[in-house]
């Protein structure tokens, strides 16, 4: 056995708290290792010309790379080791910088526990094994789930990529937070004039299928062979006969149904289409509020329905689909108002969350454009904007800026007195973080010429006061506690996961933060990609996002999957479960824990019972052999003789 061990410096990241010269001299002692050295960036390309030069001068069978994070690097250096001739599983990278140099000062201390990190790798690579990779064919088909503008951007993209795409959508039209809009910042055009043309290319683009009203029901599979049971929900009116004249609409007498798509500001009819230009421009039947389905009588629509499109007795239907990889563009929620007593929401009405009041902004809104107060429709004279309304608040479990309220109070407060030039409009803020480019013009101006004035300070208290709402808050740049009379008061409410999140995460195998958004692959170098292959991010999903943020990354993960389905054949990890048919006994303990789905019961020909892995769906985990109780079950590159050569190195030495 002859192991090689290169020390990499990584500039004074390690070499800073880690005397990597002595790391390097007392490994050379180590049994097996034949060539122990130091690099300053053992990951450039000099670099990896020392290893290979290494492996080939001192004929080294075995390979040891003290660094930084295997996440990092370990395919890098994997690739180099099989460049020289080396198979690539004869190669361990030993966490000397996030585990060691990053986390103490103390610099002998370092260096002693860097020795020891050595020495645990060295051990575990003479027992490695040459892993060999299997190739499969893949399907060229992607999913998109959720259809606002970051998902339909990666659809248009994989489309005209020449990819089948499936796109699915919860909500009866596809156009997401993006089609509430009434116009967007810095530049205040149009956003459904902007959107509009996007939602028709989706809909009539010839490569996307288009699932609206839709839910994901399960995902199984693996990269390039993903199998997809999407739930058709029930929307009492046949699609395909339906043209979306509006009829059943306007004849409905059920008026007081909770109309989603304007957040309730106003009510809407039990049968409806969410918005002028919805893509599908179908009817919906809220059965929550149809008599039909609540008194057992009505049926107005399906009398009057030029077309006879409405189904009363229809039900969910689940549609099976194959894909090759899913980008994830589910999208946000915000918080309900109801969290923030302290403000009033949901008690006044005139004091409404922001997208409320971008509804009343908005030419095909509930009140066609006009700014009214919800209480009694009068024009607010006087306009209250509240700034972080639960962002950045750790009582209430969300300490994370929403990263875009700045700009859309700004905008809302420009629109308000283009709307009423004689209104006047407050804005409380804590700090005013408008990074994008042409961001911080836009704020300024919203300031000086419009004349909105800024309250650098927390709002402490809104309560009504006849027919004003006060809001009563504290000026932290003049010291003195302030009090506003305002007409109506309008929130800018945290961005916060939405409520399946944890639930769709599950469906998918992918990780999601404490707030529940979903994790990226590595922050800087996988942005848009997770850890679970072929499953990509897009948009909010991931956390608070701009516009220009979402439709980029959109078209990010559309590159990805691109290259991802630019060969015919995917190559699998080696480094998968196997089981030792000899010792299982049939317990299937390993089947259930499995949540991956990736272990399946298997008969032999004498009829044993045993447990068989699924290699390609197998995503190395590793629960399934803490699980068996026989051992039976055995991760490949990390099996019980391998990690026990760890815990010896440093127990036994």
């Amino acid at each position: 056995m002859r192991v090689g061990v290169f020390i990499c410096h990584c500039g004074s990241n390690i070499a800073g708290t880690v005397d990597v010269a002595k790391v390097a001299e007392e490994t050379k002692k180590l049994p097996g290792v034949v060539y122990s050295t130091t690099y300053m960036y053992t990951c450039s390309e000099p670099g990896q010309e020392e290893i290979q030069k290494a492996i080939k001068t001192e004929n080294l069978d075995r390979v040891v790379v003290a660094a930084c994070s295997p996440r990092m690097h370990e395919l890098t250096f994997r690739r180099t080791v099989a460049k020289a001739g080396l198979n690539r599983y004869f190669f361990e990278q030993a966490n000397i910088r996030e585990h060691i140099s990053w986390i103490g000062t103390d610099k002998e201390l370092n260096t002693n526990k860097a020795i020891e990190a050595v020495r645990m790798a060295v051990e575990k690579v003479k027992l490695n094994k040459p892993l060999f990779s299997s190739s499969f064919k893949i399907n060229k088909r992607v999913l998109v789930i959720g259809g606002g503008v970051a998902g339909m951007q990666a659809a248009l993209d994989c489309a005209d990529g020449g990819l089948e795409v499936l796109l699915v959508e919860k909500s009866p039209s596809v156009g997401g937070m993006m089609s509430r809009l009434d116009k967007t910042f810095p530049t205040i055009d149009c956003s459904i004039c902007i959107l509009g043309p996007k939602m028709v290319d989706v809909a009539q683009h010839e490569k996307i299928k288009l699932y609206a009203y839709s839910e994901i029901d399960e995902i199984k599979g693996y990269v390039g062979n993903y199998q997809v049971k999407i739930r058709k929900k029930a929307t009492y009116v046949d699609w395909n006969k339906c043209t979306g004249c509006g009829a059943c609409m306007e004849k409905c007498p059920s008026k007081n149904s909770y109309d989603h798509f304007n957040f309730g500001i106003a009510p809407t009819r039990a049968i409806n289409i969410p918005f002028p230009q919805a893509i599908p421009k179908k009817a919906k039947i809220d059965p929550e509020y149809c008599r039909q389905f609540t008194k057992g009588k009505c049926g107005v629509c399906a009398k009057i329905c030029p077309t006879k499109a409405i189904d009363y007795e229809m039900q969910d239907e689940i549609v099976t689909e194959d894909v090759g990889a899913i980008i994830v563009a589910t999208g946000y929620s915000l918080i309900d108002m109801e969290k923030l007593p302290e403000y009033g929401g949901g008690r006044y009405p005139d004091v409404i969350s922001g997208i409320q009041y971008e509804r009343l902004l908005n030419a095909s809104g509930p009140t066609s454009g006009h700014i009214v107060r919800p209480s009694d429709n009068a024009e607010p004279k006087t306009v209250v904007f509240v700034a972080c309304a639960g962002s950045r608040d750790k009582s209430i479990g969300i300490p994370y800026c929403s990263n875009f309220c700045c700009m859309y109070i700004a905008k809302q407060a420009i629109l308000t007195k283009d709307h009423i030039p004689d209104s006047q409009s407050y804005v409380f803020y804590m700090d005013i973080r408008s990074p994008g480019k042409g961001y911080d013009e836009f704020t300024r101006r919203a300031q000086e010429e419009y004349g909105v004035k800024y309250v650098r300070g927390r709002v402490s208290r809104i309560y009504p006061k006849g027919n004003k709402v006060v809001v009563r808050g504290a000026d932290t740049l003049l010291g003195t506690q302030v009090e506003v009379e305002a007409d109506l008061v309008v929130l800018g409410t945290a961005v916060i996961s939405n409520a399946d999140a944890g639930h769709m995460a599950e469906k998918l195998h992918i990780s999601y933060d404490t707030f529940g958004f979903y994790v990226e692959g590595h922050p800087k170098l996988r942005p848009v990609e997770t850890n679970t292959s072929g499953v990509f991010l897009a948009g909010a999903c991931q956390g608070p996002k701009d516009i220009p943020a979402s439709v980029g990354q959109g078209s990010a993960a559309a590159s990805k999957v691109q290259a991802l389905f630019s060969k015919d054949m995917l190559e699998s990890d080696p480094a998968v479960a196997k089981v030792n048919i000899n010792a299982c006994v049939g317990c299937l303990k390993c089947v259930g824990t499995c949540p991956f789905q990736a272990i399946k019961e298997k008969e032999l020909r004498d009829g044993r019972i045993v447990a068989d892995v699924i290699e390609t769906v197998c995503a190395g985990c590793g629960v399934c052999t803490s699980t068996c109780p026989c051992g039976a079950i055995q991760l490949q590159h990390f099996t019980d003789n391998q990690i026990l050569a760890e815990v010896n190195a440093i127990c036994l030495k």
